[in-house]
Parts: C-alpha cells; sequence; structure tokens
C-alpha cells in the first residue's frame, strides 16, 4: 500500500463527512488517515515534502482543494469543512479526477478565476520536467489567491480598509492616512502621491460577500471626493455591476476599479498578507565549467 495520490483521497473525505457534521480540517485530515490509511507503515505515514509538509497531509488537502472547488465540500466558516448535497450524492460511487475538473463549479471556478485563459488546470500530458513545474507552480498560486480572498471577505471591515493602505504603500504610493471610522463621507483613506502630500488619491474600500458594487455606490463616492482631488481607488472583495463600471468610466475624475480578483492578484503580487513557504532549487549542467576540458 503506497501513499494516495491526492485525487484518491476525493472518496475517504466525502465519506468521512457523509454524516453531514461541520469539521475541523485537521480532524479530517486525521479521519481520512484513520479510516482508510492506517495500515500504511510508519515511515510513509511520516514522510515529508521538500518544504517539510507531512506527505499524505498534504495530498488530503490538496483533494479538499479540488472538491471545494467542484461544489461537493463547502468551508461554512474558516479551518472548517463540510459535505453539500452535491458531495453527499458521490460518496456511493467512484469519484476522478476527470470528473472534478469538468464538473460545472470547477469549470466556473476556474473561468472567473482565469477569463482569458481558455483551458482548465488539467493533467499536462506528454509535459516536460520544466512544464509540470511551471503548472504545479500555477496550481498553488490559484490556490493560495482563493484562500487569500476567503480570509479578506471575513476579517473585520475596518481592518480590511487598512489592508487596502498597508497595499497601496507596498506598491510604491506614498504616506496613508486613514480616516475616522465614523462620518467619513464614504472615504476610508487617503493616500499622499507625493512627499508634500500635493497630490492626493482617495481610498473607498467595501468588504463584500457576494453583493456587488453598484452605480450608487460609485456616485457617492465621486460626491465624497469633492473638489480636494480628482483621483479614487474602489476597492471591493466582490465585483462592479455594469452600472458602476459606467459611473467611473463617465465620471471626470479618474476612478480606479479594483475587484476581489485583481486584489488578491496584486497582494499575491506585493506579498501582503502572504508568506514564502519553501524556496526550490532547479539545477542545470554548467558547460562553462567542462570548457577548461
Amino acid at each position: 500500500m503506497d501513499i494516495p495520490k491526492f485525487h484518491e483521497t476525493f472518496i475517504p473525505i466525502l465519506k468521512v463527512l457523509e454524516a453531514g457534521e461541520t469539521l475541523q480540517a485537521r480532524e479530517m485530515y486525521q479521519k481520512v488517515i484513520n479510516q482508510f490509511y492506517s495500515e500504511l507503515p510508519k515511515e510513509k505515514l511520516e514522510q515529508k515534502t521538500k518544504s517539510g509538509d507531512i506527505l499524505i497531509i498534504n495530498r488530503i488537502a490538496w483533494g479538499k482543494s479540488y472538491l471545494k472547488k467542484g461544489g461537493y465540500i463547502e468551508f461554512p466558516k474558516r479551518g472548517y469543512v463540510k459535505i453539500t448535497e452535491k458531495g453527499k450524492k458521490q460518496t456511493s460511487s467512484n469519484l476522478t479526477l476527470n470528473q472534478v475538473e469538468n464538473s460545472e463549479n470547477f469549470l466556473e471556478f476556474y473561468n472567473e478565476e482565469n477569463p482569458k485563459d481558455e483551458s482548465t488546470p488539467t493533467k499536462i500530458r506528454n509535459a516536460s520536467p520544466q512544464d509540470l513545474i511551471d503548472e504545479g507552480f500555477n496550481l498553488i498560486d490559484v490556490q493560495v489567491k482563493d484562500e487569500l480572498l476567503e480570509k479578506l471577505k471575513s476579517i473585520d471591515p475596518f481592518y480590511f480598509e487598512k489592508v487596502i493602505l498597508i497595499l497601496l504603500k507596498k506598491m510604491g504610493y506614498g504616506d496613508f492616512i486613514e480616516t475616522s471610522k465614523t462620518g467619513d463621507g464614504g472615504i476610508d483613506g487617503i493616500i499622499n502621491e507625493d512627499k508634500l502630500g500635493l497630490d492626493k488619491i482617495y481610498i473607498q474600500a467595501k468588504r463584500y460577500g457576494e453583493n456587488k458594487v453598484r452605480e450608487k455606490d460609485i456616485r457617492n463616492f465621486i460626491g465624497a471626493m469633492s473638489g480636494d482631488t480628482q483621483k479614487g481607488v474602489f476597492v471591493t472583495t466582490s465585483s462592479f455591476d455594469t452600472g458602476a463600471i459606467k459611473k467611473a468610466n463617465d465620471a471626470h475624475h479618474t476612478i480606479i476599479l479594483i475587484n476581489g480578483l485583481k486584489l488578491v492578484d496584486l497582494m499575491h503580487q506585493y506579498n501582503v498578507g502572504i508568506q514564502i513557504k519553501a524556496v526550490y532549487e532547479v539545477k542545470e549542467l554548467d558547460n562553462d565549467f567542462f570548457e577548461g576540458e
């Protein structure tokens, strides 16, 4: 018996969750191991990845991630998992990687994540080792961004505003000023674009779940800017409806709209709210070393 591939953990995960109870992720990992992989030798159960994770838990965690994107399980709150009605219908039969990747929920997730990319992250056939490395990094990046967006939607709204100001500071803009928590007229922060504060950028940050930013929100934002500045950034964890986009585009002010997907892209790029877990070295032959033969 060998350590399961991540897609081989799909049914074990669903079986552990099929009673419908909400389990802490770590508890779920252990139940899967106890019920389905307890006969593995100790050295295999303790085997680690190059980054130091327990390999079998890493595989189950990836299985959990794919099942969530496929709509078979859900994360009712941070760190917890629960089976969905779709998942309950699947526990009595096999579930392949191909089925999960081609499920409607899965395709919707990746089409939204990569709207210009016609391909979904399916298994690469006849791929070079470099292709596999690149695809692996891409999948990890998508997973981290997904978790980051879920986290942003759950944090305190006032702290979310501060996160946005920290991000803009990391991007190279000037010092920021947090506005008061009440009576701020729709402005959550002010960025001084230059050292003397002659040019200002007003910031509005809306931490929404599924609700879209509407035209009214943009109109109020423009009104709150008054004559003090012509530049504004409106950030949300969700998205903007067509009316909001049109209002921003038609405004005499310069209004930059940042939706949830763009936001996590920027946070990932500038390492805000994330950390580097591991660095891998890829080595190749140094032909210059042997030129003196």
